[in-house]
């Protein structure tokens, strides 16, 4: 450890040895966390007190100390020394010179953005791939062969047709890079419709007076003022209120489902647990005004803010990414595939050595040449060119089906890693639940000592849904309409229907807007004229949202608010009902602070009776049970007024001013002697679709883990609504951020680990939820987190797969994502896994399907150089098969179905190989018959197939290199071709029709195969060829493209080969269709081997889960 002072009463300690060369240094009893940079860069800890000056350092050796400190955080430091700190008064705020020195300091405020990745970057990164580069390996040397043999004896007979081969591979290698490229483009372009930018701006006092500045102008000691609907600029310590309340919606921030009380007060909290939720003093920048009035004192801006914070934690999850299953797989399978090729290569080449010397050649090193380029021919044979092109297509399909679920995919391996998901790490607010308060109990004195309880549907701001029982006017009429008369005025919130986006919208805080639609829920008391606005509603939305509320407020006018004070947790209204004599006061409240001031109680028959013990012990009886099941309670009550208040018409000059302009504090002694109405539950409800979804996740092996800033008991209670929780959850199911992470790592990976079930952390901070995807990460277990809130970027960009909502979610949150759900719909990302595991399908049957097709190729050509034969397949002639015959049916497969039982499936672990041994042992199989059927049937031409050219004998073919040593061999002229000159032209010029069959039949035995690749076990019998129409469709586009090689002329010379008629058409069925039955044969075995295992693991031979579970 080193000692350095270079401040007065600051000690700092460096040690060398500490990760990321870090500084603690310590003033008081607070400390700082620095980092030894080069620049004037400040790095504190998430606790430590506020940052000082960008600029205002001082740097020796590389350290960087700052001039000034303050003795706290900004939250808890007296506001005195906070003002002298910042150098404002909040009278006049900040000079003009002030501001301008300020922002040569600290800059704007506003967050780093990130430039936009470059186009040509964009199109380097498609070609790091493994297969890929095997394929620009291939070109190379294809290039450098052909132009030594354009050089040589061959110029004459080839030409530019040399060039075919590693052309061809460039340009499929250039519109793979082409799509690639295309699709993350698209999918920036779909975020950008995405986002609505807004010109913000703030209200500041500067040299004494109110303005109004763009937000980014914004500096450290600015003071501001913020009203109702307004979001905050800037991270600010609340100095004053200007109404008697001041509240925030900091959901984004916090994922706390309820808007937040703000005061002038510092919190009484140990600086150590001094988390965001904590800072009840502080506005903290994008977060938003729902209620009041109040004026702060700018503390942070830009990257020092919440939100800069957190923008750096998703710059240092970005560093973590790591490549996606696929790729990993994709990349293992390249490294194997090279590895294989090579190998064979060198075998082939070697083993054919004896014919470097045959005559045939001319000379040694032309022999030598000629048997290399038919190694080059086997890789490219064994090289499945069209896979990359095929899996890009296909990623690009899955994305185009997941945008037609609402499911944008910015990122193409995504929608795959999708498909292994073992953890679902999902926020609560926004995400699990609507984000829309609702009232979902209203509890009603029916007699003294009897609550009559009524449950409530719907749950969203809509006002559409069903209370049941039903509230009936006819028999409780007073009752009724004081409930909705007391939910309706004592509110300031209202409804409208947003046109453009067809949905009810709130303005006001949310716990009130769920009055406001419990109020339209109960509706009108004359029932015809209910039944004439629930038909009008359908038809005209906008006009009829607030349509019984505009009843019951057109029954009475409201004359003053008194407002809420924490102290008696309550506020009310005062208003004159029309036709009364006296004034009624409208009181909403919580109940532990509300009954306690009531004295009666408005039964259902409309009489008011005295509130006893008996009534007080059944009223509370329903708060506790409301309580337990996390709602948020709110009494009802009120009150006739006499006096001056009875009397107050609202004007300055009424003596009952006198009485209102008192402390909110006071009001407790006017909301008094009040008559108890009811109580309504309240709570931001689960949405529909999310149990279904935790029931299908837990068939399919998928855990869900809720990882939440709201309250443990909120939390656990939507858990165990949506089933993610079992009522009698054990503790350890259930923590606060806090408490897990008290644990050592090893007790919070025993309780991550234990069990399938899903667990809920509450009362989380942003940095909890990204160690807990990191943690979940290091067991193995393929994490997808989803949340739509400023506090969820950081695990969006650390996770696997980050989730965010299009609709709710912010910039921060989206530009972190992987996938981004246009509609916020939780069942979208189950379809989406269920996509995932689909495309993974899909992609094994392709490349089961080329990769056999490939094998057969190799074989074909291993056979011919074994076997000595003439060369039946030349290079050209497999590239076309490779990339434009293959192609269609390897594309086509892409759309095969999903199997019924894809989500009763264990998720895939990231660790399974892409070629089991099984599948290895099938590819060879057929690979191996297609390899004799291609070499078959070019023997069979010349031994067996009786035509207008001549039989020879089996040793004669094999030994063809030795024709000219040959005494007394003839053969027929055929085809226009001459044979008299030179009978041994029979084994090359000859070879033409022999070589046509031998394609043909690797055609068509590819185009069979496809049909095999319709399902990795399922007969065709129970998968046929039409559940996947766009693959006949290839087929027949495949054979199309065969034909027009074979029986277009210059194409034939091109590619050497010559038309068939119907004889030989029928020799190469005859050659193909086989590999069908073959492949019935081992999809029969594979079935067995999976019913063996499925009644082994049910029967708990194995407990049929992966390790990472």
């Amino acid at each position: 450890m080193i000692g350095v002072r270079g401040i007065t009463g600051l000690s700092i300690l460096v040690s060398p040895s500490v990760d990321h060369r870090s500084v603690t240094y310590f003033l008081g009893d607070h400390h700082w966390h620095l980092k030894l940079v080069s620049t004037t860069q400040l790095s504190p800890d998430r606790n430590s007190p506020s940052i000082t000056s960008r600029r205002s350092t001082k740097q020796s050796s590389g350290i960087i100390m700052s001039k000034r400190v303050l003795s706290k955080s900004t939250s808890t430091v007296e506001l005195d020394e906070l003002l002298t700190f910042h150098g404002t008064n909040l009278s006049t705020g900040l000079t003009s010179s002030q501001v301008s020195a300020k922002r040569s300091e600290f800059g704007y405020n506003e967050l780093d953005k990130e430039e936009a990745t470059p186009l040509w970057k964009l199109v380097l990164e498609q070609f790091d791939d493994t297969l890929v580069k095997i394929l620009l390996a291939a070109a190379a040397v294809s290039f450098v062969l052909a132009y030594f043999d354009e050089a040589g004896s061959h110029a004459d007979e080839e030409g530019i047709l040399a060039y075919v081969e590693p052309i061809v591979i460039l340009i499929i290698l250039i519109l793979n890079a082409i799509v690639g490229v295309w699709q993350e483009s698209n999918a920036e372009a779909a975020l950008e419709a995405l986002k609505e930018l807004q010109s913000e701006s703030a209200r500041v006092l500067r040299n004494g007076k109110m303005s109004t500045v763009p937000s980014r102008d914004l500096v450290p000691g600015d003071v501001i003022e913020v009203k109702v609907g307004d979001r905050v600029p800037a991270d600010a310590r609340l100095v004053e209120l200007k109404t008697t309340s001041l509240r925030i919606d900091q959901s984004q921030l916090t994922g706390e489902s309820q808007s937040v009380a703000k005061d002038v007060f510092a919190p009484d909290v140990a600086e150590e647990d001094l988390v965001v939720q904590a800072k009840t003093n502080v506005l903290f920048a994008t977060t938003t005004v729902v209620g009041g009035m109040g004026r702060a004192v700018v503390t942070d801006i830009g990257m020092q803010t919440e939100i800069g914070k957190i923008q750096l934690a998703v710059q240092g999850a970005a560093e973590d990414e790591e490549d996606t299953p696929l790729k990993k797989k994709l990349d293992e399978f390249g490294d194997m595939l090279s590895q294989v090729i090579g190998v064979i290569c060198i075998l082939v080449w070697a083993i054919n050595y004896k014919h470097f010397f045959d005559p045939v050649h001319g000379s040694v090193v032309k022999g030598c040449i000629y048997y290399f380029k038919i190694a080059v021919a086997l890789a490219v044979a064994a090289i499945p060119e069209g896979l990359p092109t095929v899996i890009t297509t296909c990623l690009a399909l899955g994305t185009r089906k997941m945008a037609a679920k609402n499911a944008i995919v910015r990122k193409l391996p995504s929608v795959e890693t999708l498909g292994c998901t073992t953890v679902i790490c999902s926020d609560k607010t926004g995400t699990l639940t609507t984000n829309e308060m609702s009232c979902v109990e209203v509890v009603l004195p029916e007699k003294k000592d009897q609550m009559a309880t009524h449950s409530v549907s719907g749950i969203t701001y809509a006002p559409v849904g069903e209370i049941s029982p039903p509230l009936d006017f006819g028999n409780a009429n007073a009752q009724l309409s004081m409930v909705a008369t007391v939910a309706s005025l004592c509110n300031a919130s209202s409804l409208e229907y947003d046109v453009k986006a067809k949905k009810y919208v709130r303005v006001g805080e949310p716990t009130e807007a769920s009055l406001k639609v419990l109020v339209e829920k109960i509706g009108l008391p004359d029932a015809s004229a209910q039944k004439a606005l629930l038909a009008n509603r359908a038809s005209d939305p906008v006009n009829t949202a607030h349509a019984v509320n505009d009843h019951w407020g057109s029954k009475a006018k409201v004359l003053a608010t008194l407002e809420f004070h924490r102290d008696r947790k309550s506020m009310s209204v005062v208003t004159k009902p029309a036709g009364a004599k006296t004034n009624q006061l409208l009181v909403k409240g919580a109940p532990e602070g509300l009954i306690s001031r009531c004295t009666k109680v408005l039964l259902a028959n409309g009489q008011v009776a005295p509130l006893d013990p008996t009534a007080v012990e059944a009223i509370l009886s329903q708060q506790q049970r409301m309580a337990g099941r996390a709602l948020r309670v709110l009494a009802l009550a009120y009150k006739d007024l006499t006096g001056d208040l009875g009397t107050y018409d609202g004007t300055r000059e009424h003596p009952a001013n006198k009485v209102l302009s008192q402390d909110t504090s006071t009001f407790a002694t006017i909301e008094s002697d009040l008559t108890f109405v009811g109580l309504v539950g309240i709570i931001d409800p689960p949405r529909e679709e999310i149990a279904p979804m935790v029931k299908m996740c837990r068939t399919a092996g998928i855990r869900i883990m809720m990882i939440t800033g709201d309250n443990k008991l909120t939390a656990e209670a939507i858990a165990v609504d949506i089933g993610l929780l079992n009522k009698g959850f054990d503790s350890d199911s259930s923590f606060t951020g806090a408490d897990f992470f008290k644990m050592t790592e090893a007790e919070q990976i025993k309780v991550l680990m234990k069990g399938n079930g899903g667990l809920v952390f509450s009362r989380t901070e942003p940095r909890h939820k990204q160690q807990l995807v990191k943690l979940l990460k290091s067991q193995g277990c393929v994490v997808a987190m989803t949340g739509d809130g400023v506090n969820d970027a950081p695990a969006l960009k650390q996770a696997d797969i980050g989730i965010a909502m299009g609709l709710t979610g912010t910039e921060v949150a989206k530009e972190a994502s992987d996938m981004i759900l246009a509609d916020d719909n939780f069942a979208t990302i189950v379809h989406a896994v269920e996509e995932g595991r689909s495309i993974y399908n899909n992609m094994q049957a392709f490349i089961r399907y080329l990769i056999s097709s490939n094998i057969g190729e190799v074989a074909a050509i291993f056979f011919t150089a074994a076997l000595g034969l003439p060369e039946g397949l030349i290079p050209v002639q497999l590239l076309w098969v490779n990339l434009v015959t293959d192609g269609p049916p390897a594309t086509a497969l892409g759309f095969n179905p999903p199997d019924a039982d894809i989500m009763k499936k264990l998720p895939r672990h990231p660790d399974d190989s892409l070629i089991t041994p099984w599948v290895f042992f099938r590819y060879m199989v057929v690979g191996i018959y297609v390899g004799f059927a291609c070499v078959g049937v070019f023997a069979y031409w010349y031994v067996f197939y009786e035509g207008d050219h001549t039989n020879i004998t089996w040793e004669q073919l094999t030994g063809w290199g030795h024709c000219s040593d040959w005494t007394d061999f003839k053969v027929n002229d055929f085809d226009g071709l001459d044979m008299q000159t030179d009978p041994c032209k029979y084994f090359t010029d000859g070879k033409v029709k022999a070589s046509t069959m031998s394609l043909s039949v690797l055609v068509a035995i590819e185009m069979f195969n496809a049909l095999n690749a319709l399902s990795e076990d399922g007969s065709l019998v129970t998968m046929p060829p039409w559940s996947n129409p766009y693959l006949l469709v290839a087929m027949v586009v495949s054979f199309g493209m065969h034909f027009v090689i074979l029986y277009v002329d210059f194409l034939a010379d091109m590619f050497n080969v010559t038309p068939l008629d119907w004889n030989e058409w029928k020799v190469v069925l005859m050659f193909s269709l086989p590999v069908i039955l073959i492949d019935e044969v081992l999809k029969f075995v594979g079935r067995s081997m999976s019913e063996k295992e499925l009644k082994r693991r049910m029967s708990g031979d194995i407990n049929g889960t992966k390790k990472n579970q």
